[in-house]
């Protein structure tokens, strides 16, 4: 075992290892749940990204497991990263080759696989109620048995720094069971997510200086103290070189360690190399794609990747922003796939609009940007929010520099609902649309749809009327749905404002509807959402 005791030898190498675990520690997270499709579109997209070490979860655990990996055999082509599987030591007083779990992650046939061993000392007596002796030979059976079937074998240290602050001594000794019997990687997890971005740097110096440059160390962070990015940068400057972490934070109880954060945050703060050169700028677009799989938007103020992360409520700075963008990013936000965003609201001046006219190659004279000012006060006061519907205010713009959509004209629309005895409430709408762009050769469409309320019955309907001529449109769908009531004193007369935000899978936008009858503010913010998804999403 080395006793190097100069973690600069190690820190010299600039490389950092990604291993995301969103496909299991991910899915933890309550309210989300991922069907075999979704795992293994979600891990072609880890592997887009760049990703060194995709975890799939544990094989033969339930029916989804045993045929994710199974379609993941002969469907996954990845290019980048190395598909693992994930299981655990054998059991207490067992034996490796009559252990199912074991046996399990060998019949996954992946080159790489990760077990969870308890390294700390309350654990293995009280939870495991075995002795520590046990709990090392644990681990030093399942590497060894791992390893002499061919396996690079990683293995996160469970509950390592709280076991390492109470009795440091068996923690090392579980590490020296890992390393002796062939682990490649020393994983330290921080399971409670419970410490400190100082007490993480020193504990992964004390292991550096224990088991050198023997085998990587890895840092595993839950964030139940908001720490778990600093916690993990904190590993790396310890002497870590790989970092286990999920997409968009996800995770149990308060989630993950976020690799959309760490991963730039290390690479472009730092100068540590995390993804292959030209991956970084996919960081956003993956982050939203997996989102959209699982049905679980992006914060818009997550950092780098969220809407909001460049989006500047220009006001005074405006020329400021102007002239030197860079005063007011932190990066450029082209680098991580994002762009810089103007919110507009109704203080807005002539060069707040100006520079929003700009960011959308709208050409806008003097007399269209009063006009626009004019109608942003107007429909503000009318309550209007155009600050929280960005896709509105450039329909707005637009319309004022004398666009006008033609995709499709609606006639007429209806909607009916009923309530049948005990049987539940059903929604049908009508819609009468003209499709086409040239008026002489507009086709007219009438269509009926049931759905689950107004909204989903209207939204059915239009779509169907229009989906011959505009096929994308199966691209577009809704993923959140805000209705607030504006004037409280009106009782059910209030007028209701109606966010609607919806994705086509790569962008997410979001539009507005303000009226005092619920349908008519939910449909204009639907018929907006459609245009502007039909403006933006190609053919």
């Amino acid at each position: 075992m080395s006793t190097a005791t100069d973690p600069a030898a190690h820190l010299d190498d600039r490389s950092v290892e990604v291993f995301d675990t969103t496909l299991r520690d991910g899915l933890q997270v309550e309210g989300v749940s991922a069907t075999v499709e979704d795992k293994l579109r979600i891990a072609e997209q880890l592997d887009y990204l760049g990703v060194h070490f995709i975890e799939g979860g544990w094989p033969g655990a339930n029916p989804k497991d045993i045929e994710f990996f199974a379609r993941a055999a002969t469907e996954l082509r990845l290019t980048t990263s190395t598909f693992v599987a994930f299981g655990s030591t054998r059991r207490p007083r067992g034996k490796v080759d009559e252990d199912q779990t074991l046996q399990h992650l060998l019949d996954a046939n992946t080159s790489a696989v990760c077990i969870v061993a308890k390294s700390s000392d309350y654990h293995v007596t009280q939870t495991l109620q075995t002795t520590l002796e046990e709990g090392t030979a644990m681990i030093a059976d399942s590497v060894e048995f791992l390893r002499g079937h061919g396996r690079m074998v990683l293995v996160d240290m469970e509950h390592f720094f709280d076991g390492f602050k109470q009795n440091p001594e068996f923690s090392f000794r579980a590490l020296e069971a890992a390393v002796l019997n062939g682990a490649s990687h020393v994983v330290l997890c921080d399971t409670n997510g419970g410490s400190l971005p100082h007490e993480i740097e020193d504990i992964v110096r004390q292991v550096h200086d224990h088991v050198g440059n023997d085998v990587t160390i890895g840092i595993h962070c839950h964030d139940d103290t908001g720490c778990a990015v600093a916690n993990s940068m904190a590993a790396v400057r310890g002497g870590a070189r790989h970092v286990q972490g999920t997409l968009n934070g996800l995770g149990e109880r308060t989630g993950n360690a976020n690799l959309t954060s760490i991963i730039p945050n290390l690479q472009l703060k730092q100068d540590y190399l995390c993804l292959p050169e030209g991956r970084m700028e996919r960081l956003t677009i993956v982050s939203h794609r997996v989102a959209e799989t699982l049905n679980r938007a992006v914060n818009p103020q997550a950092p780098y990747v969220g809407s909001s992360a460049f989006a500047h409520k220009a006001g005074l700075h405006v020329s400021a922003i102007a002239r030197a963008k860079d005063a007011y990013e932190h990066v450029a936000p082209e680098l991580v796939g994002n762009g810089t965003r103007f919110v507009v609201s109704e203080m807005a001046g002539r060069a707040t609009i100006q520079m929003k006219a700009d960011d959308l190659g709208l050409t806008m004279d003097g007399a269209v940007i009063n006009q626009v000012i004019d109608d942003l006060k107007r429909l503000e006061h009318e309550g209007y929010h155009f600050e929280a519907a960005d896709a509105s205010l450039e329909l707005l713009m637009r319309r004022a520099a004398g666009w006008q959509h033609d995709y499709f004209r609606v006639e007429s629309m209806r909607v009916i609902t009923d309530e049948l005895g005990e049987s539940p409430f059903t929604t049908e709408a009508t819609v009468k649309v003209w499709v086409g762009s040239d008026p002489d050769s507009m086709e007219r469409y009438v269509f009926t749809a049931e759905g689950n309320g107004p909204v989903n019955a209207i939204d059915t309907a239009l779509r169907r009327a229009v989906q011959k001529a505009y096929p994308q449109i199966a691209d577009i769908h809704l993923t959140d749905f805000k209705v607030r009531i504006l004037d409280g004193g009106e009782a059910t007369g209030a007028v209701t404002r109606v966010l609607l935000t919806a994705t086509d899978g790569t962008k997410d936008w979001t539009t507005i509807g303000v009226s005092p009858n619920v349908i008519e503010a939910s449909w204009r913010a639907l018929e907006e959402s459609l245009v502007y998804g039909l403006l933006h999403t190609p053919t």
